[in-house]
């Protein structure tokens, strides 16, 4: 049965408002392990984007651009209003009739079980997907980004633990060779990761605002060619210094009392054509009073479209930089983890990669399952279903080869030791 529009409005107040207690009760919520912290923050996060839609739709019912909303409150609260309540009722009783084997779910009971996974998480359950590598979250798994960098033209070769420790030192990479599409490839790469992963282990990060907050501090250090790795060229700082203030000057004559030398600078130092006779100089200089350089003739710049086109190629390679830069520092602390863990990891002796590689086999079996003893005498066993025997005085694991001493004599294998035995008690087997 379809809902009206005033229904539907106090559906999504009811919504809105467990969505509210739910998303605070959330974030007030001890979480324990790293697992459950990071599902719990994804939890949050889809009660976030449930809550955004359901206030969307409110608003988009209380403009009523289509007037329905305005229609039903007629009809509710004119003359005949009982006459409308009565034709609502029969509605209503027709559907039932119809339908009389639904079962209807509050809403009441999804919000009941959205807290019991709250307060009895599961210690298995993934929200998220994350490779082996990165530990739901806890370490970094670069390995994708370090196999593009070693295949770089210009790139050192390093090792995986070096990388991890330099990947964003990007200053250091020649400048004039940033400009290669690989590398630019490469960059949107590590960008790439870099972002999923932020967007993985903390889904409710403003991204929009950092963002902003990065082309912000890019702008205004590219501007006075201060970012990292893009210094401008010392004739570059001179041509920028070179600059002519037009104020004082009320005409192109005045202009030209300064001299050939004095203007041709100062046209250089705005990337204007500076050949000519004095009085050409003049007038082209005094053309730019008061007016944007972006608003003037192409044809009036020295540099041809090329090096328009390079510089804005070292722009958006910068800007990428930027972003790696500003998401290095915000996984900082993974980072660290991940360059202990790897480190940990290569320490590790053959020996060691050994009973790992037992363990991990040992956790696949049941751990319910166990080996029955081998005892053809039917000697006594204890609580945990092993052999008891005394008399031994060392305890040992007994296998078809074992050796013990017992009562000044020494008895090889479970067949012989039960035999010496069977007749005054036993030792207890560990």
């Amino acid at each position: 049965m379809a809902a009206t529009i005033i229904e539907e409005q106090r559906q999504c107040h009811e919504e809105l408002e467990r969505l509210q207690d739910a998303l605070v009760a959330e974030k007030l919520h001890k979480t324990i392990s790293h697992r459950e912290h990071i599902n719990s923050e994804h939890r949050a996060f889809l009660l976030y984007e449930r809550l955004q839609q359901c206030t969307g739709k409110l608003i988009s019912n209380y403009e009523d651009k289509d007037g329905i909303r305005k229609r039903e409150i007629d009809q509710i609260g004119g003359p005949n209003e009982f006459q409308e309540f009565y034709n609502r009722l029969r509605k209503l009783k027709d559907y039932h009739k119809k339908h009389s084997n639904e079962i209807a779910s509050p809403m009441v009971m999804e919000f009941l079980e959205l807290k019991n996974i709250r307060e009895n998480p599961d210690e298995n359950e993934e929200m998220v997907e994350f490779s082996d590598e990165e530990g739901y979250g806890k370490y970094l798994d670069l390995h994708e980004c370090y196999d593009q960098f070693v295949n770089l033209k210009h790139a050192t070769k390093i090792e995986y633990l070096t990388y991890l420790t330099s990947f964003d030192r990007l200053f250091e990479f020649p400048k004039d060779k940033k400009l290669n599409a690989d590398y630019k490839k490469y960059l949107m790469s590590l960008q790439d990761y870099l972002v999923g992963f932020l967007h993985r282990i903390n889904p409710l990060m403003n991204f929009d605002a950092e963002t902003e907050r990065i082309l912000e501090d890019f702008e205004e250090k590219w501007a006075t060619g201060t970012f990292p790795g893009w210094a401008r060229d010392p004739t570059s700082a001179m041509k920028s210094g070179n600059v002519l203030d037009l104020a004082p000057f009320d005409s192109a004559e005045e202009l030209a009392s300064l001299g050939l030398d004095r203007l041709k600078t100062a046209l250089q130092a705005l990337n204007l054509k500076c050949g000519g006779t004095l009085e050409e100089r003049a007038v082209r200089l005094y053309t730019t009073k008061g007016r944007d350089l972006n608003d003037l003739d192409p044809s009036a710049y020295a540099k041809n479209k090329k090096s328009r086109d390079e510089g804005q190629k070292q722009k958006e390679v910068a800007q990428i930089e930027a972003y790696i830069y500003h998401y290095t520092e915000l996984l900082s602390e993974q980072r660290t983890a991940t360059r202990e863990n790897v480190e940990r990891r290569q320490a590790r002796t053959a020996d060691e990669v050994d009973d790992d590689d037992v363990d991990d086999v040992d956790d696949n079996d049941d751990d319910d399952e166990e080996l029955v003893p081998y005892n053809p005498k039917n000697l006594p066993l204890g609580w945990d279903g092993k052999l008891y025997l005394t008399g031994c005085t060392n305890s040992t694991v007994l296998t078809s080869t074992s050796t013990v001493k017992f009562a000044g004599t020494s008895s090889t294998g479970v067949l012989k030791l039960s035999r010496d035995i069977s007749q005054s008690g036993g030792m207890r087997t560990e």
